[in-house]
């Protein structure tokens, strides 16, 4: 895998996330836990990203 694909791979599980949380952020008696977790994977994400030079 090129470094561009796995950039962009990276990109689209950190969107993909990010989606999630929204989604799990609106439903009534969503476990705060569960929102952190989804958080904290995203954060880590975006931080591959980053030290990879795609931001």
């Amino acid at each position: 895998m090129t470094m561009s694909a796995h950039l962009q791979e990276l990109r689209r599980k950190h969107q993909t996330l990010s989606e999630q949380v929204d989604k799990e952020q609106r439903s009534p008696g969503t476990d705060a836990l569960a929102i952190a977790e989804l958080k904290k994977k995203k954060l880590k994400l975006k931080e591959e990203i980053s030290r990879l030079g795609g931001v």
